[in-house]
């Protein structure tokens, strides 16, 4: 009995040994992104989007408003170090940036200028753990976060909203905005309307960046995005891995990321490349630029 569950044990050691080998080799392997099938009907356009309902003020009657002609995304990719753009990025009349993403420490290639920092409720604490990173260092600024209702209202057991409401009291200087319950369903049915899929029903998870491109176009008449890579860009060998984010060099491979997370089916994954095909859209209709690396006008990538 005891030989007959050891070899059981061994068997199922080896098998699962055997997927983690497949996955990963899978992830090595191009991607093809003309294999996403893409239909968009109809999608709204952003700009028409009211703000006013859209984003909810933590602490007082603040309104979110659009107050930005120009306006730069800072991305957390490794694409951005030694690039030297960090000068470049202070000059702009407003500054993006996602989640954790610090400027301590990397001023010289990402900058250190901050109006808008749009963080995902995953994110809320590794933020709020470093007020002077993220809070006090810059004053002035206004953070936007998002996440499901059920963990971001008043009433949500998970309490986010409190904490993020204590935090906003002690940096007073700092303007704090909740993405609504209403807004969060409009973001969902716009992805439904630019790509034809369900969000939910394809197990898929909005990623920050997708909230950060449809707020920036809110805000601002035009977006340069520097770090993004464009949506070809893992569909042939990479020789040199490059870590996922610039702040973090033993995070995973970027296009491993991208790919384990566009080819899953079960659990909740970030449609990454996906994405990228929708901004690809999007970079005509709401004049938006990429650099570091630059997207070229590509028509097939334009008409997926």
């Amino acid at each position: 009995m005891a030989l007959g569950r050891t070899a059981a044990l061994i068997l199922i050691f080896a098998l699962v040994t055997f997927l983690i080998i497949l996955s990963s080799n899978n992830s090595e392997e191009p991607f093809n992104f003309r294999d996403l099938k893409i239909k968009y009907h109809n999608p709204p356009n952003i700009r028409r989007w009211g703000l006013q309902d859209g984003f909810i003020s933590v602490a007082g009657n603040k309104t979110l408003h659009p107050k930005c002609n120009s306006c730069v995304i800072v991305t957390s990719s490794s694409h951005l170090l030694n690039t030297g753009l960090g000068p470049k990025i202070d000059q702009a009349e407003c500054t993006i940036r996602m989640n954790d993403a610090p400027t301590t420490g990397y001023e010289k290639d990402v900058g250190n200028k901050t109006t808008f920092r749009v963080v995902a409720h995953s994110s809320v604490y590794r933020v709020l753990r470093r007020p002077q990173e993220f809070l006090s260092r810059v004053p002035g600024q206004t953070l936007i976060f998002w996440g499901p209702p059920s963990k971001m209202q008043q009433t949500s057991k998970a309490n986010l909203y409190h904490i993020i409401q204590r935090a906003s009291s002690a940096f007073p200087s700092v303007s704090a905005f909740i993405v609504s319950p209403r807004n969060m369903g409009r973001f969902d049915e716009l992805f439904r309307a630019e790509t034809g899929r369900d969000r939910e029903k394809s197990h898929s998870w909005l990623s920050t960046g997708w909230f950060t491109m449809v707020i920036a176009v809110e805000l601002c008449n035009k977006v340069h995005v520097y770090g993004m890579v464009p949506p070809d860009y893992c569909s042939s060998k990479r020789q040199k891995k490059m870590p996922y984010h610039y702040y973090e060099p033993k995070s995973p491979d970027e296009c491993m990321t991208y790919i384990q997370n566009e080819r899953g089916r079960h659990g909740n994954h970030h449609r990454f490349i996906t994405e990228k095909l929708v901004f690809a859209r999007w970079s005509s209709v709401y004049n938006i630029t990429f650099s570091h690396p630059e997207w070229f006008s590509d028509p097939e990538i334009v008409s997926l």
